[in-house]
């Protein structure tokens, strides 16, 4: 939950004329909807500032979404996102399964001591 409280305070400060805000902690995981108004490109740029410089955002997902579908870094120029643990795209690790969970959550543990 630290995780989420983190991502949620940092989209709240980055954007502060929101229109809505909801979250849900689901089984499948915490889910926060924003309605904001700001250019989307922009928003997109924020929301990967946040995840690329955060303490815990390596461990966010903050997705932007328009009436077109969501966008995505490489829409805006962006390099796609890394693997927490290696230089790899992070996709291709996925994929490959190239890290076990262990390996993952030690990574994650380490990021949450850092920050508390």
């Amino acid at each position: 939950m630290a995780i989420a409280r983190a991502a949620l305070d940092a989209i709240r400060e980055a954007f502060p004329e929101r229109q809505l805000d909801e979250e849900r902690d689901l089984e499948t995981g915490f889910e926060g909807y924003f309605v904001v108004d700001f250019p989307i490109a922009d928003a997109k740029r924020t929301a990967c500032r946040i995840e690329d410089t955060h303490p815990l955002g390596r461990l966010m997902d903050i997705d932007v979404i328009s009436a077109e579908g969501p966008l995505s870094r490489s829409s805006i120029g962006l390099p796609e996102r890394g693997c927490l643990l290696c230089n790899q795209p992070a996709r291709v690790c996925m994929r490959a399964r190239s890290h076990t969970t262990a390996e993952l959550l030690d990574k994650i543990k380490e990021l949450l001591t850092k920050y508390n």
